[in-house]
């Protein structure tokens, strides 16, 4: 049976997607109440795979996730710290345990504060993972699948950075990800309108958005040192000093960090080749619930 994220991707409906950070223990009562802090009909729940520090296991987290009855959830996954059997193996592992979707990612480097004295795996690429996993779940729908296999009803998603440039460099990548197969995109979180309207004037003309679906992410700041540090490190593209002046001088930062966020994805949600909106969480899941409200999603 085609699970609710894939009918979602199937129809022609705006998707609301919102993230979740597993917890660095191990209780999982704390991913039940992470669970209800989120609001209850978003079309998935997207499991973060180590992002900023060790947690939790991700596929653990989307495990209980399931019990407490959310309806489709997608884990993502790391390259940089698996090799591919591992990355393989999993992914299996995961659709078997009810999972919905998988987004492939590289993942930020181990030295940007989750561990530096790992090794990094990086035996596939995102592009490389995206591909073998659409392999799979072709491979198990068709008529040469194997008689002890069943079929992988799985969505296969991978990210997209519209800041990065020159424009060109960025449009290579972002085709390799789409002729391999992602059913969907994730964009890193979107704080500057203008430059990610241009990149999506290029992803219209190149007509990647009827190939698979474009789902930009907004993050809620929570205060001014966080919005400082991402706007020093780029990590999420440009951040205005604007963004920075409005949080610092702000009553409530959070408050206005949820502001910021809700007014960006009401601009992005009438965006033409836009087809939802993804909540990053950083940590602080409950915002989710008020960035909605405000946008009107």
């Amino acid at each position: 049976m085609t699970n609710s994220f894939a009918q979602a991707l199937n129809s022609s409906r705006f998707i609301v997607t919102a993230e979740l950070l597993p917890p660095r223990g191990a209780d999982p009562d704390a991913i039940k109440g992470l669970s209800e802090s989120l609001p209850s009909d978003l079309d998935a729940i997207v499991v973060g795979d180590n992002p900023d520090r060790i947690r939790g296991s991700a596929i653990s987290a989307a495990v209980l996730l399931g019990y407490a009855g959310r309806a489709s959830v997608i884990l993502s996954m790391a390259t940089r710290d698996r090799n591919r059997i591992a990355l393989l193996s999993d992914a299996l592992g995961a659709a078997a345990l009810g999972i919905s979707g998988l987004v492939c990612m590289s993942g930020n480097h181990q030295s940007l504060g989750i561990c530096k004295e790992a090794a990094a795996a990086n035996d596939f690429d995102s592009v490389q993972f995206t591909q073998a996993l659409k392999k799979m779940v072709l491979r198990t729908a068709g008529k040469y699948r194997n008689e002890h296999e069943s079929v992988l009803d799985l969505q296969v998603g991978a990210t997209a950075h519209p800041y990065l440039r020159p424009m060109e460099l960025n449009l290579i990548r972002l085709k390799k990800k789409v002729t391999v197969g992602a059913d969907f995109l994730l964009t890193q979180a979107v704080f500057d309108l203008d430059e990610f309207t241009q990149w999506m004037d290029v992803v219209r003309e190149a007509g990647f958005d009827k190939r698979t679906a474009i789902i930009p992410s907004v993050l809620p700041l929570t205060d001014s040192n966080k919005a400082r540090t991402l706007q020093k490190s780029r990590t999420y593209g440009p951040i205005g000093d604007e963004v920075v002046e409005r949080i610092d001088n702000a009553r409530n930062p959070a408050g206005e960090g949820v502001a910021i966020a809700a007014e960006a994805a009401s601009r992005l949600k009438n965006m033409p080749g836009v087809r939802g909106i993804h909540i990053l969480s950083g940590g602080c899941e409950s915002l989710a619930a008020a960035v909605i409200k405000q946008a009107g999603l």
